[in-house]
């Protein structure tokens, strides 16, 4: 008489994550025992991380308690079907972590600012000071005045007029005139 290892009475997994399906929780205490390892096996592969390979191990086995019922056995095992899902969930995982990765690189490229050098700041300002002064200085005198007037003393054309005692067409024609040597001197594209 052959001993019995109580092997051939045991349910196979198909036949477990049947039950399972219909919510028995002795019969998923059975399936984790079983495709537990595996799973994680797999995972591991994927993420090469056994910390990030035990969460996602995990979540496989929560998620073949909730979807046991989607289970076929007709369109294959049980274990390839878990294994499915759990290489399934450890590339999403992947992604999830690259996809982190690429908006944290992007944030930290739009944070990157040229910091503010005083020192730098003061001699750029000072050079265009200079250069705006030169070039005003190869106006006429006239056209140097109404620029002044309007630009720097904030005055309308009509009270440059008033100032220099000359008519507003002359102020108009001198600004106009002024104007555009001094963008011709500044290098100022149109």
């Amino acid at each position: 008489m052959p001993l019995d290892d109580g092997q051939h009475d045991r349910p196979g997994l198909d036949q477990l994550l049947e039950r399972v399906a219909r919510g028995d929780r002795l019969s998923f205490e059975q399936v984790y025992d079983m495709v537990a390892p595996a799973a994680y096996g797999v995972v591991l592969r994927v993420l090469r991380d056994p910390a990030q390979a035990e969460e996602v191990t995990q979540e496989v086995l929560v998620e073949v308690w909730r979807s046991a019922a989607r289970f076929e056995a007709a369109r294959g095992s049980g274990m390839s079907w878990v294994m499915t899902i759990a290489h399934h969930r450890a590339v999403d995982r992947v992604r999830a972590a690259q996809a982190a990765t690429d908006r944290e690189d992007r944030v930290a490229r739009l944070e990157v600012r040229r910091p503010y050098d005083e020192v730098v700041e003061s001699v750029e300002t000072s050079l265009e000071w200079e250069r705006l002064r030169r070039c005003l200085y190869g106006l006429t005198q006239l056209q140097r005045e109404s620029v002044t007037y309007a630009y720097y003393g904030g005055y309308t054309y009509r009270e440059v007029a008033e100032l220099l005692k000359v008519p507003l067409g002359t102020v108009k024609t001198r600004m106009r005139d002024g104007l555009i040597r001094m963008r011709d001197c500044l290098g100022v594209e149109r």
